[in-house]
């Protein structure tokens, strides 16, 4: 009988889940500007802010796309700090 109740509420915590996570987190536009970072940073283009220098890490470059969407006012999670 007792892996009969855990199985059950294991069904109902998934379900809730998926409830709550139904809209997406990112804009569909904001994979767009996040490519088109990558491509930069790629070629050898991409600068980073005050600095100018030259961005090499995949991180930075998709920091930089999320944050050009968020200034244009797309649908993207507010900054982690």
């Amino acid at each position: 009988m007792a892996t009969k109740k855990k199985a059950a509420k294991k069904s109902t915590k998934k379900a809730a889940s998926k409830k709550s996570s139904s809209s997406r987190k990112y804009g569909p536009s904001v994979g767009k500007d996040v490519e088109r970072e990558m491509k930069a940073m790629k070629q050898g283009k991409l600068k980073s802010g005050r600095s100018g220098k030259k961005v090499t890490s995949r991180k930075q470059a998709i920091a930089i796309g999320l944050s050009e969407a968020r200034k244009e006012g797309k649908k993207v999670p507010a900054k982690k700090t």
